[in-house]
């Protein structure tokens, strides 16, 4: 009930034949049988296409047939591109058969001089350039299949060796060059068909230089790099250096595949066996085709559902990403006030501050004058206590001196008394002796005229002494009335000094109940000298206070900073998990083949949560206490808390586009899980 297609019996290869090849190297069969099984199965594979692609090789230039003129030119240019894109996949076919066959009759190592592999560059060359975008320079327009070629390097970084060493060469000067160098050197390192899959995965960055209906973004591409895989039998030996890869001129030479036809034109008894050996072997391999497909619709409807999961996971990690961002919002809101109340609450301290600095410092000003005013007056009051004890020293000085003057003028009085009293007594005597001379006078009445000359002597003497007397009398009265006049001057000097006396005890009373005031003063100043030295205290701790109230603020800015670092990192953490949203979005497609590996490892995801940090008091491995030396840290796979020598090890994860930090047991769990992925 299959449907084969029928094939000319002229374009199928002679069994003969090939068991005359397999026989005639009997040597190399025993190390390449294998490869050459590899290669038979590959030219069985290729020979279905084959009589299709001798049809369509008798069209140079690959022009396909007009269509019918009743037909838009929308639909007719369509029909255009898919026969071109048939004719260059049937005429890959066929130069890779033919270039497998001719190398596995050479012994497999080619060199850049052999037709069939010339051949096969200009034929892939053609596929390449199929549905080329044009680009517009300032030089003029560019259309090169070199461009598409050089996304291989950032794709698979294996390819860095094969592009730096092409731009190294100095013999290529065009774009078209690099691109025939680049294609030898892959085919030479035998990933010629490995890189043009990696192209064909990422059809959204090949968007950029093919048209929608090129080639390369069609299923024959896919069909053309599948082919290729069977070039990996043949070694390639190519020399770049003296090759003139910029002026080749790529043009397909239909001789050499008309000649084969021709050469098999003469293998027409065998073809019979070879037609029914084939028949036999498309049966097997529709059923392994059907077998295939049963097997790929299934792995699609797995990838579906793992598709739909995907995206479902998507939508929760935007709306988590929303939230996230709303928090964020939040965060930044409250960031805000807590800045504006901190800046206000700063501001106020910072004027009460002020006004409280300029009230001290007014009130210190104050004190301060009061203090030079008392400290003034006290010095006037100490210089004036000094002058009044100066004045009070002299008054009893003069006070000394009366009284030695008084001392003296006593013992002058005593001695004019003693004087006066001794003149009285002479005066008695005088008086006595007169009293005698006049007894003798009368008794001697005879001698007195003889010595009344002694008498009138006498009385002269007498009236001496008696003037004498008068004089001392005088001299007497002159000393009482100086005595009198000294004692009044005594009673004046002791009235003026008990005046001066009391004065002075006046002023000393005044002068002490002056240093009692001002010893209250004194001490009411120096209460208030303690009082403003407790309030220079008070303000000192306040100041301390406001100093340290601004070291928290401080601190609080600091913490602000950090909270807009934590933010930016936040920002950026947002940024590389949409990023990373974006890869996986982007890698939804190559994802097909990894989804059993997702599923596991989001089952075991699946059964873990996230402790908090408040929640964990010991390391979960090692069950030693945290502290401020042994930090807490998550571990991004399982969601426990860890210390650092327990979560030491990175590894890279599926929710995280960088090495992330993982605990031990999860280290070696998933480096068990990768090796045997690997294996």
């Amino acid at each position: 009930e299959e449907d084969f297609e029928i094939i000319d019996r002229k374009q199928l290869p002679d069994a003969a034949e090939l068991r005359n090849e397999g026989k005639a190297k009997p040597e190399e069969g025993r190390w390449s049988a294998p490869i050459l099984s590899l290669a038979k199965k590959a030219s069985e594979n290729l020979a279905l296409s084959y009589g299709s692609a001798l049809k369509s090789a008798s069209l140079v230039g690959f022009v396909s047939k007009p269509g019918s003129s009743d037909s838009p030119a929308k639909t007719s240019a369509q029909c255009h591109t898919m026969e071109e894109r048939a004719n260059l996949m049937n005429m890959m076919k066929l130069s890779i058969k033919i270039l497998i066959q001719s190398a596995l009759s050479l012994g497999r190592t080619l060199d850049s001089d052999f037709p069939p592999l010339q051949q096969f560059f200009v034929v892939l060359e053609h596929c390449l350039k199929h549905g080329l975008k044009v680009k517009k320079t300032f030089i003029g327009q560019n259309k090169s299949f070199f461009g598409p070629l050089e996304l291989v390097e950032k794709l698979c970084p294996e390819a860095s060796d094969i592009a730096t060493s092409v731009k190294n060469l100095p013999e290529l000067k065009t774009a078209v060059g690099r691109g025939r160098a680049w294609l030898y050197l892959a085919l030479m390192q035998k990933k010629l068909a490995d890189y043009l899959k990696v192209l064909l995965d990422h059809k959204h960055l090949l968007s950029e230089f093919y048209e929608s209906d090129a080639l390369m973004m069609e299923e024959e591409g896919a069909v053309i790099v599948g082919l290729l895989v069977g070039l990996n039998v043949i070694d390639a030996n190519l020399c770049l250096k003296g090759e003139d890869l910029d002026s080749q001129v790529g043009v397909i030479d239909f001789s050499l595949y008309l000649k084969e036809t021709q050469d098999s034109d003469g293998k027409q008894d065998g073809g019979i066996t070879a037609v029914l050996d084939q028949k036999h072997y498309v049966e097997e391999l529709n059923r392994h085709l059907s077998c295939t497909v049963a097997d790929l619709q299934n792995k699609i409807d797995c990838l579906e559902k793992t598709n739909s999961k995907l995206q479902e996971e998507l939508a929760a990690a935007t709306d988590r990403i929303g939230s996230l961002q709303e928090e964020q919002q939040q965060l930044k809101q409250q960031n805000e006030l807590i800045r504006e109340r901190s800046e206000k609450s700063v501001e106020v301290t910072k004027e009460d501050t002020k006004v409280e600095l300029d009230t001290y410092k007014q009130s210190r000003q104050g004190l301060d004058e009061m203090y030079s005013d008392v400290w003034k007056q006290l010095k006037e009051e100490k210089k004036i206590r000094l002058e009044l004890e100066k004045e009070l020293e002299l008054q009893i000085g003069m006070k000394t001196e009366m009284e030695i003057a008084m001392k003296l003028l006593e013992k002058d009085t005593h001695e004019k008394q003693d004087t006066l009293v001794a003149l009285r007594q002479q005066l008695e005597e005088v008086k006595a002796i007169n009293l005698q001379m006049f007894h003798k006078s009368q008794n001697a009445e005879c001698s007195l005229q003889q010595k009344t000359e002694a008498i009138s002597s006498f009385e002269g003497k007498t009236n001496e002494m008696m003037s004498s007397m008068k004089q001392m009398e005088e001299r007497l009265q002159q000393a009482e009335k100086a005595r009198q006049a000294a004692e009044e001057r005594c009673t004046k000097m002791k009235q003026e000094l008990a005046g001066r006396l009391d004065t002075c005890r006046q002023q000393m009373s005044q002068l002490d109940s002056k240093c009692s005031t001002l010893e209250k003063e004194l001490k009411s100043e120096k209460e208030q000298r303690q009082t403003l030295q407790k309030e220079l205290h008070q303000e000192k701790d306040a100041t301390t206070l406001l100093k340290t109230e601004l070291q928290q603020m401080e601190g609080l800015k600091k913490e602000l900073r950090k909270l807009q670092d934590e933010k930016q990192q936040l920002e950026k953490v947002c940024e590389e998990q949409e990023q990373a949203l974006q890869e996986m979005g982007l890698h939804l497609s190559q994802s097909k083949l990894k989804m059993e590996d997702i599923k596991e490892v989001n089952k075991a995801l699946k059964g873990h949560t996230w402790l908090k940090d408040d929640e964990a008091t010991h390391c979960k491995q090692c069950e030693k206490e945290f502290s401020i030396s042994r930090r807490k840290h998550h571990c991004r796979n399982c969601g426990d808390i860890f210390c650092n020598t327990c979560s030491s090890n990175e590894l890279a994860l599926p929710s995280y586009p960088k090495p992330v930090r993982v605990c031990d047991t999860c280290h070696t769990l998933l480096l068990q899980r990768c090796s045997s992925n690997s294996s």
